[in-house]
């Protein structure tokens, strides 16, 4: 799906919200700075916990970071059901099989004024 498709999807959407809890969800973050230059990419992994328009995706990490949560923001627009298989963290070598969905958000700090 390009970027434009995304953009045209509800910002949330709460019969995909009802899914989420007890799904594991395999998220990518890329980072940029205020001239858009690439600064960093994470890939993590969890269990969601809730899924609410107000507070957003609360996450409970596994793996590697295991015992910390994480709060996506309430943005669905980027997150989709994840095809079957084995999934490699670039960042860790870590190995997820068969999440249930997967987000991506890309990431830009402000331009220094």
């Amino acid at each position: 799906m390009s970027g434009s498709e995304v953009e045209k999807r509800p910002v949330w959407n709460e019969a995909l919200a009802r899914q989420l809890p007890g799904k594991v969800l395999l998220v990518g973050m890329t980072y940029f700075d205020g001239n858009g230059q690439f600064i960093e990419q994470q890939e993590f992994f969890g269990r969601v916990v809730s899924a609410n328009e107000r507070n957003g995706i609360l996450l409970n990490l596994e793996g590697r970071r295991a015992g910390e949560q994480y709060n996506l923001p309430p943005d669905m627009r980027s997150i989709f059901e994840a095809s079957p298989g084995e999934y490699r963290l670039r960042s860790t070598g870590e190995v997820v099989v068969d999440p249930d969905f997967t987000v991506t958000f890309s990431l830009r700090q402000q331009p220094h004024a």
